[in-house]
């Protein structure tokens, strides 16, 4: 590809000119075409994608758009490339990037803050101000790769050096798919208190996110750590991941179980996985007074809580979205000392231009599949698509 002169490029990653990618068409609609490979500007690199990973958001987004884009009332994405949880090679690098070099292996954060709202400047990048204004505005500074912007369900994709993490060699592409989920329960435990040696914490719900919540609480030292859920063999990976206890909620009350394991007292932190209808009311009486609880879940719906008995009980009620804070960077730093081993929730590989398959396997939970994890053959030739492929998903 011919590059412009200010884009840094190296003969031994040759970038071509189009790419495959995958693009969203009207609501459920993919189609695998020819691209133009994206050029980076100042403070931005173009990676080689070479593993993603799917996230229940993306079929969210790919049904009916990004959050920011329905709670803002703005029209469905049409003509973009989702995917959002990603890894890959640094190619190329925009002006005046020296942070990082052609050849790096990095993760990729999702949010690029716009830098001037205040909660950017707060390192909350994922609650920028004012939807359809600042919040994916990429004139504004911010990107949201696989929401508002080109994502990495393709080839290639450009990306703000502050949305990049460094990757140690010895992790392999498939485990640091999995950072940004690791990224993400970091953030929900560094919202309720960040340092919780010695705390008794409950992770409510086995998906990506609480697993991994589940192994960064004991991490951090947490004892003990109660992972509560429905199906035994979730429950099973969590025990590998750290799990002092766990809790099957068909067949026990998770909140007397809960009460029986802290001696009656309650626990100091739940961080809610689960979406459950009745599950913040659940966690308030999992707590001791005073303890605080963290939303990580999306509920389908409206669900009722009692303010009451939060109140009554110094009861704190914290919410996260994604990323934020340098969370990434803090569980990247765990996963590369084996702090604890992310890779055990990856169940599923399959090719990129295998993106409709993959994406059923995570909505129908096929063969229990968890973290179903996308790659890119890098010897196949970069760009080369015989006729444009189309499927509804």
């Amino acid at each position: 590809m011919s590059q412009p002169e200010h884009v840094k490029v190296d003969v031994a990653f040759p970038v071509p000119a189009t790419m495959k990618a995958w693009v969203l068409g009207d609501p459920g609609e993919l189609s695998l075409v020819d691209k133009p490979v994206p050029v980076p500007k100042r403070a931005e690199v173009l990676v080689r994608i070479d593993g993603a990973s799917i996230c229940a958001t993306d079929l969210e987004i790919i049904a009916h758009g990004p959050p920011a884009q329905i709670e803002g009332g703005l029209p469905f994405n049409k003509n973009f490339t989702p995917g959002h949880e990603y890894m890959g090679t640094v190619v190329a690098l925009g002006p005046g990037v020296d942070e990082f070099a052609i050849g790096d292996r990095v993760t990729v954060e999702v949010h690029a803050g716009c830098g001037q709202c205040k909660r950017c400047r707060e390192g909350m990048y994922t609650a920028c101000h004012n939807y359809g204004k600042n919040y994916g505005d990429v004139d504004k500074g911010h990107r949201a790769n696989g929401f508002t912007t080109d994502g990495g369900f393709c080839e290639y994709q450009v990306n703000n050096i502050n949305t990049l993490v460094h990757l140690d060699e010895s992790m392999s592409d498939e485990e640091a798919t999995l950072v940004v989920t690791g990224g993400t329960a970091m953030y929900g435990l560094t919202e309720i208190g960040g340092l919780v040696a010695g705390d008794s914490v409950v992770v409510t719900g086995p998906g990506p996110i609480g697993l991994l919540a589940t192994a960064v609480a004991k991490a951090l030292g947490a004892q003990p750590v109660i992972l509560t859920g429905t199906r035994d063999n979730r429950l099973e990976i969590g025990k590998r991941l750290g799990a002092d206890h766990v809790i099957n909620v068909r067949n026990e009350n998770p909140v007397e179980a809960v009460r029986k394991l802290s001696g009656g007292t309650g626990v100091d932190f739940v961080v809610e996985c689960s979406g459950a209808p009745n599950a913040v009311n659940e966690a308030a009486k999992m707590l001791n007074r005073g303890g605080k609880i963290c939303l990580a879940a999306f509920p389908s719906d409206e669900v009722p809580i009692d303010l009451a008995y939060l109140a009554r009980n110094n009861i704190y009620l914290y919410s996260i979205r994604g990323e934020g804070k340098s969370a990434t960077h803090r569980a990247e730093a765990f996963m590369r000392q084996k702090r604890f081993d992310a890779s055990i929730i990856h169940t599923h590989t399959f090719d990129m231009a295998e993106l409709p398959e993959a994406l059923r396997y995570v909505r129908e939970r096929v063969e229990d599949a968890i973290k179903v994890v996308l790659k890119n053959t890098k010897s196949s030739a970069p760009g080369k698509t015989d006729e444009p492929a189309t499927a509804s998903v």
